[in-house]
Protein backbone atom coordinates (compact mmCIF):
# COMPACT_ATOMS: atom_id res chain seq x y z
CA UNK A 1 0.00 0.00 0.00
CA UNK A 2 1.66 3.40 -0.72
CA UNK A 3 0.69 6.56 1.45
CA UNK A 4 1.27 10.10 0.53
CA UNK A 5 2.04 12.95 2.26
CA UNK A 6 2.06 16.76 1.09
CA UNK A 7 2.65 20.01 2.67
CA UNK A 8 3.24 23.60 1.90
CA UNK A 9 4.39 26.15 4.61
CA UNK A 10 2.00 28.49 3.68
CA UNK A 11 -1.57 29.14 3.19
CA UNK A 12 -0.76 31.00 -0.32
CA UNK A 13 0.45 28.03 -1.78
CA UNK A 14 -1.17 25.69 -3.66
CA UNK A 15 -0.94 21.60 -2.94
CA UNK A 16 -1.99 20.94 -6.53
CA UNK A 17 1.57 20.01 -7.74
CA UNK A 18 2.47 17.92 -5.09
CA UNK A 19 -0.70 15.94 -5.26
CA UNK A 20 -0.42 15.19 -9.07
CA UNK A 21 3.21 14.18 -8.49
CA UNK A 22 2.02 11.66 -5.58
CA UNK A 23 -0.63 10.40 -8.24
CA UNK A 24 2.11 10.27 -10.77
CA UNK A 25 4.34 8.00 -8.42
CA UNK A 26 1.31 5.61 -7.90
CA UNK A 27 -0.61 7.24 -4.81
CA UNK A 28 -4.20 6.79 -5.02
CA UNK A 29 -6.12 10.29 -4.06
CA UNK A 30 -8.32 9.20 -1.18
CA UNK A 31 -4.41 7.91 0.48
CA UNK A 32 -3.13 11.59 0.18
CA UNK A 33 -2.68 13.78 3.07
CA UNK A 34 -2.08 17.17 3.66
CA UNK A 35 -0.78 20.30 5.88
CA UNK A 36 -1.84 23.46 4.53
CA UNK A 37 0.14 26.41 6.38
CA UNK A 38 2.41 24.06 8.64
CA UNK A 39 6.89 24.89 8.22
CA UNK A 40 8.35 21.43 8.15
CA UNK A 41 10.09 22.39 11.45
CA UNK A 42 6.64 22.07 13.31
CA UNK A 43 6.57 18.48 14.40
CA UNK A 44 2.42 18.64 15.23
CA UNK A 45 1.18 18.05 11.93
CA UNK A 46 -2.23 16.59 11.92
CA UNK A 47 -1.74 15.68 8.44
CA UNK A 48 1.94 14.01 8.80
CA UNK A 49 0.16 11.63 11.94
CA UNK A 50 -2.79 10.47 9.65
CA UNK A 51 -0.33 9.59 7.29
CA UNK A 52 1.92 7.68 9.88
CA UNK A 53 -0.97 5.69 11.20
CA UNK A 54 -2.49 4.72 8.36
CA UNK A 55 0.96 3.20 7.24
CA UNK A 56 1.64 -0.74 8.36
CA UNK A 57 3.98 -3.29 7.88
CA UNK A 58 5.01 -3.59 4.01
CA UNK A 59 3.61 -0.12 3.23
CA UNK A 60 5.70 3.12 1.92
CA UNK A 61 4.92 6.73 2.75
CA UNK A 62 5.70 8.33 -0.55
CA UNK A 63 6.74 12.17 -0.67
CA UNK A 64 7.69 14.01 -3.63
CA UNK A 65 10.66 16.02 -1.94
CA UNK A 66 12.52 14.98 1.52
CA UNK A 67 11.79 18.99 2.69
CA UNK A 68 8.04 18.17 2.56
CA UNK A 69 7.93 15.26 5.08
CA UNK A 70 10.89 17.13 7.71
CA UNK A 71 13.30 20.34 7.93
CA UNK A 72 15.77 19.36 10.17
CA UNK A 73 18.10 16.49 10.70
CA UNK A 74 16.06 15.50 14.20
CA UNK A 75 13.00 15.54 12.90
CA UNK A 76 14.05 13.30 10.09
CA UNK A 77 15.41 10.96 12.62
CA UNK A 78 12.46 10.42 14.67
CA UNK A 79 10.20 10.10 11.22
CA UNK A 80 12.53 7.31 10.01
CA UNK A 81 12.54 5.66 13.49
CA UNK A 82 8.52 4.99 13.30
CA UNK A 83 8.81 4.01 10.01
CA UNK A 84 11.76 1.58 10.92
CA UNK A 85 9.52 0.45 13.93
CA UNK A 86 6.43 -0.28 11.70
CA UNK A 87 8.74 -1.68 8.71
CA UNK A 88 7.22 0.98 6.53
CA UNK A 89 9.78 2.27 3.58
CA UNK A 90 9.85 5.36 2.45
CA UNK A 91 9.72 6.77 -1.64
CA UNK A 92 11.23 10.54 -1.93
CA UNK A 93 10.23 11.56 -5.28
CA UNK A 94 10.32 8.06 -6.73
CA UNK A 95 13.51 6.92 -4.88
CA UNK A 96 12.68 4.06 -2.45
CA UNK A 97 14.82 3.62 0.73
CA UNK A 98 14.29 1.20 3.33
CA UNK A 99 14.85 2.04 7.03
CA UNK A 100 15.81 -1.30 7.89
CA UNK A 101 18.93 -1.31 5.27
CA UNK A 102 21.71 0.32 6.46
CA UNK A 103 22.41 1.34 3.12
CA UNK A 104 19.13 3.11 2.89
CA UNK A 105 19.59 4.61 6.21
CA UNK A 106 22.93 6.45 5.27
CA UNK A 107 21.19 7.58 1.99
CA UNK A 108 18.35 8.48 4.32
CA UNK A 109 20.60 10.78 6.52
CA UNK A 110 22.47 12.40 3.85
CA UNK A 111 19.49 13.68 2.36
CA UNK A 112 18.12 14.95 5.55
CA UNK A 113 21.16 16.67 6.84
CA UNK A 114 20.79 18.41 3.08
CA UNK A 115 17.33 19.28 4.31
CA UNK A 116 18.55 20.82 7.16
CA UNK A 117 21.32 22.89 6.10
CA UNK A 118 18.93 24.18 3.18
CA UNK A 119 16.29 25.63 5.65
CA UNK A 120 19.19 26.79 7.99
CA UNK A 121 20.34 28.81 4.69
CA UNK A 122 17.02 30.60 3.93
CA UNK A 123 16.59 31.22 7.00
CA UNK A 124 20.29 33.58 7.69
CA UNK A 125 18.89 35.01 3.89
CA UNK A 126 15.56 35.90 5.69
CA UNK A 127 17.55 37.57 8.48
CA UNK A 128 20.46 39.43 5.92
CA UNK A 129 17.15 40.55 4.10
CA UNK A 130 15.41 42.18 6.82
CA UNK A 131 18.94 43.91 8.34
CA UNK A 132 19.22 45.46 5.39
CA UNK A 133 15.33 46.45 4.45
CA UNK A 134 15.29 47.80 8.23
CA UNK A 135 19.33 50.12 7.17
CA UNK A 136 17.25 51.42 4.36
CA UNK A 137 14.07 52.24 6.17
CA UNK A 138 16.45 54.45 8.62
CA UNK A 139 18.39 55.73 6.02
CA UNK A 140 15.52 57.32 4.10
CA UNK A 141 13.51 58.06 7.73
CA UNK A 142 15.48 60.78 9.10
CA UNK A 143 17.70 62.99 6.87
CA UNK A 144 19.87 65.37 8.59
CA UNK A 145 18.89 69.64 7.94
CA UNK A 146 21.82 71.36 6.16
CA UNK A 147 23.91 73.77 8.20
CA UNK A 148 23.03 77.04 8.17
CA UNK A 149 26.12 77.98 5.59
CA UNK A 150 24.59 74.92 3.44
CA UNK A 151 21.03 76.08 3.58
CA UNK A 152 22.16 79.52 2.44
CA UNK A 153 23.81 78.11 -0.36
CA UNK A 154 20.91 75.96 -1.32
CA UNK A 155 18.27 79.41 -1.30
CA UNK A 156 21.04 81.01 -3.26
CA UNK A 157 20.91 78.35 -5.73
CA UNK A 158 17.54 78.05 -5.67
CA UNK A 159 16.76 82.37 -5.98
CA UNK A 160 19.23 81.81 -9.21
CA UNK A 161 17.05 78.78 -11.09
CA UNK A 162 19.86 77.35 -12.28
CA UNK A 163 18.54 73.97 -9.98
CA UNK A 164 15.37 72.32 -9.86
CA UNK A 165 14.22 71.53 -5.99
CA UNK A 166 14.76 67.64 -7.00
CA UNK A 167 18.28 68.28 -8.24
CA UNK A 168 18.77 70.20 -5.28
CA UNK A 169 17.82 67.86 -2.68
CA UNK A 170 19.86 65.75 -4.46
CA UNK A 171 22.76 67.70 -3.92
CA UNK A 172 22.69 68.54 0.02
CA UNK A 173 21.40 65.09 0.46
CA UNK A 174 17.90 66.02 1.78
CA UNK A 175 14.32 65.55 0.97
CA UNK A 176 12.58 68.01 -1.75
CA UNK A 177 10.61 69.08 1.48
CA UNK A 178 13.68 70.11 3.33
CA UNK A 179 14.50 72.53 0.28
CA UNK A 180 11.04 73.98 0.17
CA UNK A 181 11.12 74.62 4.09
CA UNK A 182 14.50 76.64 3.87
CA UNK A 183 13.39 78.60 0.85
CA UNK A 184 10.23 79.31 2.75
CA UNK A 185 12.64 80.42 5.91
CA UNK A 186 14.71 82.45 3.30
CA UNK A 187 11.81 84.27 2.29
CA UNK A 188 9.99 85.37 5.50
CA UNK A 189 12.12 88.41 7.62
CA UNK A 190 14.27 87.99 10.74
CA UNK A 191 13.40 89.24 13.93
CA UNK A 192 15.56 92.32 13.43
CA UNK A 193 14.07 92.98 9.78
CA UNK A 194 10.64 93.06 11.38
CA UNK A 195 11.88 95.29 14.06
CA UNK A 196 13.17 97.95 11.75
CA UNK A 197 9.49 97.27 9.67
CA UNK A 198 7.56 98.17 12.99
CA UNK A 199 10.12 101.50 13.70
CA UNK A 200 9.40 102.96 10.59
CA UNK A 201 6.01 101.92 10.95
CA UNK A 202 5.35 99.77 8.03
CA UNK A 203 4.37 96.68 9.98
CA UNK A 204 1.71 96.43 13.30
Amino acid sequence: MLVGYARCSTDEQDLTAQRNALKTLGVRPERIYVDHGLTGTNRSRPGLREALAACHAGDTLVVTKLDRLARSLTDARNIVEELTAAEVKLNIGGSVHDPTDPVGRLLFNVLAMIAEFESDLIRMRTREGMKVAKAKVRLRGKQPRPKPVQEAHLVQLWQAGTHTSAELADLFNVGRSTVYRAVQRAAEPTASQLGRLRQHGDVR
